[in-house]
C-alpha cells in the first residue's frame, strides 16, 4: 500500500518561502505522477501544481505560477513544493498525491480524482 507523508508546513510571513516535502513508501515512487493541491475550510481541494513521473513536465495554475516551484527526486522517493513570496492567500493545508502513469493523465492532473494516492497534509499558515 503506498503511504505519502508531508512535512515542512509551518508559520512563515508574508514575502518568505515555505518548502514542503512528500516522502513516499510502499510503490514504485518513480512510476507515479505528483501533484500538490491545497485546502482551506468550507472549500474544495485546489490545485497547486504537479509534476510528471520522470520530472520532465511540470504544471500549474495561474494563481501560483512564477511562486511555487515542484520537483522530485526519484532516488530518494521524494517530491517537494517550493513555495516563494508567499501571500495571506496561501494559508492552506497543503497534500500532496500521486496517481500511477495513465495515457490520459493531462485530462486529470488539475483534478482530484486524477490521483490514486494522498497524504495526510501539512498546514502551511502566512501571516502578514
Amino acid at each position: 500500500q503506498v503511504t505519502l507523508v508531508e512535512a515542512g508546513g509551518g508559520l512563515v510571513q508574508a514575502g518568505d518561502s515555505l518548502r514542503l516535502s512528500c516522502t513516499a513508501s510502499g510503490g514504485p515512487f518513480s512510476s507515479f505522477h505528483m501533484g500538490w493541491f491545497r485546502q482551506t475550510p468550507g472549500k474544495e481541494r485546489e490545485f497547486v501544481a504537479a509534476i510528471t513521473s520522470s520530472g520532465s513536465r511540470t504544471y500549474y495554475p495561474n494563481s501560483v505560477k512564477g511562486r511555487f516551484t515542484v520537483s522530485r527526486d526519484n532516488a530518494k522517493n521524494m517530491a517537494y513544493l517550493q513555495t516563494d513570496s508567499v501571500k495571506a492567500g496561501d494559508t492552506a493545508v497543503y497534500y500532496c498525491a500521486g496517481a500511477p502513469r495513465r495515457s490520459d493523465w493531462n485530462s486529470y492532473y488539475r483534478r482530484v480524482v486524477g490521483y490514486d494516492f494522498w497524504g495526510q497534509g501539512t498546514q502551511g499558515t502566512v501571516t502578514s
